[in-house]
């Protein structure tokens, strides 16, 4: 990243990150479930994103299951002193790929475990709690008995930092009143902003926000309006949706994932794109349209 990029971070726990991270959930196999196509291709992927100066990278030992952490070991340990990695407990797959909820003591317990051994770590420095009463989305209910188990971990040393991931605001006003909350990760882009509110809410209190699906996830981010910003600045539409975001708060810290180094570079080149008002004013159209069906 260049000087410009280097000087645009932001706190994650007790730990200062670039807010252009990685997201590690592609590095598995088709549904993030399995090997993938070409390990050394993904091996590639995360040795040219800490190269580049990247010091946040996102995963989750079900992504695979166990597969992206491992592929993680083998390109980057040992670890960069100043790489953060965040990982996600609360959710197992089942040997045809599905997604179930996995909150119990015992689950949760052996998810940090699993993810201590395939990452090769002695603590975890970030978990983030996923919330699975909807796999959908964020869905209420109370989350103080498992954020009760993952705190009880945090206390044995296992665990610097909880946050929370697939969160409701309500969520959220729960569990800071149970543990100290160092991040939240939901849905969030360019045209799904229903966390505008909890956004802001966070950055007055210096907490980051994650978005993942930044740029539209399985259904990428399509508009004309998007595609003519992005020709005028001689961006692709994608770089667009990242500058976005990183102009939108803050607070927000970006984690896109890829399998592909080339895009990889994209991404990272967002960080540099600079919005002008007419820009922004025309992405806030795009949004605004996309809102009204």
């Amino acid at each position: 990243m260049s000087s410009t990029q280097t000087h645009r971070t932001y706190t994650l726990g007790d730990r200062t990150v670039h807010r252009l991270g990685y997201g590690a959930m592609q590095l598995a196999g088709p549904g993030v479930f399995g090997p993938p196509r070409d390990r050394a291709a993904a091996v590639a992927v995360l040795r040219e994103a800490v190269a580049s100066g990247v010091d946040h990278i996102d995963t989750s030992d079900f992504y695979g299951p166990h597969v992206t952490n491992q592929i993680i070991r083998e390109a980057l340990a040992p670890y960069p002193k100043d790489l953060v990695i965040v990982t996600k407990v609360g959710a197992r797959r089942t040997d045809t790929g599905a997604w179930l909820p996995a909150f119990s003591p015992e689950e949760l317990a052996q998810a940090v475990h699993d993810n201590l051994r395939n990452l090769g770590l002695d603590v975890l420095e970030v978990v983030n709690l996923r919330l699975m009463f909807d796999v959908h989305g964020p869905a209420e209910g109370s989350i103080e008995a498992p954020l009760a188990a993952l705190a009880d971990l945090q206390r044995q040393g296992l665990v610097r930092h909880v946050g929370l991931s697939n969160a409701t605001p309500a969520q959220v006003a729960e569990a800071r009143r149970i543990c100290r909350i160092a991040c939240v990760q939901n849905q969030y882009n360019l045209v799904h902003r229903n966390d505008d509110m909890l956004i802001d809410e966070l950055a007055r209190d210096g907490i980051p926000y994650v978005p993942f699906f930044p740029l539209g996830g399985f259904t990428p981010l399509q508009s004309s309006g998007l595609s003519d910003v992005a020709r005028r600045l001689g961006a692709t539409p994608m770089q667009v949706a990242l500058a976005w975001l990183l102009r939108r708060s803050p607070n927000i810290l970006l984690i896109p994932g890829t399998s592909s180094v080339g895009h990889l570079r994209e991404n990272l080149a967002a960080g540099e794109l600079e919005l002008p008002a007419d820009a922004m004013a025309a992405l806030d159209r795009v949004a605004a349209a996309s809102a009204a069906g």
